[in-house]
């Protein structure tokens, strides 16, 4: 028996993506620390824009800050934000804690740092020439990213109004951002299930992760608390948390949680929490699923994976209709091909 979720492994809450008054958040990363760690996260990611910043003065025995950032590329030459038009938005987490350095910088992407006048003590690293709205842009961009140390993820693809034959050409993204809290609840849209599956069948080896993007501005919980990711280290350490994200041994929600999935041979065991609804995605045009009955909640499921399966992945989601989700998991990391 394999397992893809172990039973009674220890699982964190973390919110990867978030904002500060660094940038364009309303709460100090004091503030930010305090509000979700008393919400029952362990482990949180200030990804301000364009400003790479180590907290790790804000880590306790039961809190770890990852360093980052959020990356932005644009049409427009001055990087001006347009309504109407599409663009990439980066998450970069670095492997380091101490990691700081800002990838391609670009004056025009820099407007926080210049704000506080904090632009000339940044470490630069890559080319500075001005960004270019292209596929092999940003994939330079990707790539100087990983060689200098950072994950690199795709964030609220829906908000960015990218084709998806545009995303299927970036290559080295660790991860996708399934949902985005925030976009949620600003266009109701901001959950990529469907885009998820579409990049799993082009045979993209890509994880997939929840992350709120909050900024706090109209109240203190408007937009916190609405898409997480349960990270699942041997240690709770940065370096094992990282090594964790890496290795994919996490998976997205938006509320349920999974507590264990086995699989032995071609069939799948599935225990979570109480939801309406278990599906097994497997790159057919109808996935296996099971579905509560008569106002009782499921919290198990077996399934049997198909011959053919191109690759396998769970998705549950509860009676308020939010959504959990394992990343993809391919046949040759099951023991499928024989």
């Amino acid at each position: 028996m394999n397992y893809l979720i172990p039973p009674n492994k220890k699982q964190y809450k973390a919110n990867l993506h978030c904002h500060s008054v660094l940038s364009d958040g309303k709460k100090t990363p004091d503030e930010l620390k305090k509000m979700y760690k008393e919400n029952g996260y362990s482990i949180l990611a200030i990804t301000d824009h364009e400003r790479p910043v180590s907290h790790q003065s804000l880590n306790d025995d039961g809190f770890i800050m990852l360093t980052g950032y959020e990356a932005y590329i644009r049409p427009s030459q001055d990087g001006k934000y347009d309504t109407f038009a599409e663009e990439v938005h980066l998450n970069l987490f670095a492997k380091d804690p101490n990691n700081v350095g800002l990838i391609c910088c670009n004056e025009c992407y820099s407007r926080y740092l210049k704000r506080d006048n904090a632009l000339e003590n940044v470490t630069r690293i890559g080319s500075e020439r001005p960004r270019e709205f292209t596929t092999e842009y940003i994939n330079e961009f990707i790539r100087t990213a990983k060689d200098n140390g950072y994950l690199v993820v795709y964030n609220h693809p829906y908000w960015s109004m990218q084709k998806e034959e545009s995303i299927f050409l970036y290559d080295g993204l660790f991860s996708l951002e399934i949902c985005n809290y925030s976009s949620y609840r600003m266009n109701g849209l901001e959950y990529s299930g469907a885009l998820y599956d579409k990049l799993l069948l082009a045979n993209r080896r890509i994880f997939c992760h929840g992350a709120d993007d909050n900024h706090n501005a109209d109240a203190d919980y408007t937009d916190s608390f609405g898409a997480f990711t349960m990270i699942m280290p041997e240690e709770f350490t940065y370096s094992s948390i990282v090594k964790a994200m890496e290795e994919g041994e996490m998976y997205a929600s938006m509320g349920p949680i999974f507590n264990e999935i086995s699989i032995s041979g071609n069939k799948i065991h599935v225990e979570c929490s109480e939801v309406e609804n278990i599906y097994l995605y497997i790159g057919s045009k109808t996935p296996s699923y099971r579905h509560a009955k008569d106002g009782i909640g499921l919290t198990s499921a077996d399934f049997e994976i198909k011959e053919g399966a191109r690759y396998v992945r769970i998705s549950i989601r509860d009676k308020f209709g939010r959504w959990a989700d394992t990343r993809g998991f391919f046949p040759d990391e099951l023991g499928l091909i024989k």
